[in-house]
């Protein structure tokens, strides 16, 4: 998890998340550094905007309660199969994000 946040903490500070710069980040933080893991990190990151990633965690979380409430209707039919496409996504960042920590 270190690693992750890491990687962000570098995103927040508007630095390059590269293999040095995450690597610094450990150590200033007294983690003992598994470059194997840095590799990983760096290459599942590449590519990813992070932002957009952070955004939609974020929408999961406040969609969550008003999918918790009953159901009726067309409308709540075809707003649960959006979300249910949008949890679908989701999980598929998670799944590449969590292949990350073994």
């Amino acid at each position: 998890m270190e690693y992750i946040y890491a990687a962000m903490l570098l995103h927040k500070a508007g630095k390059e998340i590269n293999e040095e710069n995450i690597k610094k980040v450990l150590e200033a933080a007294g983690v003992t550094v598994d470059e194997a893991r840095i590799k990983g990190v760096v290459a599942a990151l590449e590519g990813v905007n992070i932002d957009e990633v952070i955004k939609n965690a974020s929408t999961a979380v406040v969609a969550t309660p008003a999918a918790a409430q009953p159901a009726g209707g067309e409308e709540k039919k075809e707003e649960k199969k959006e979300e249910k496409k949008e949890e679908k996504k989701e999980e598929e960042v998670a799944a590449g994000l969590g292949a990350l920590f073994g």
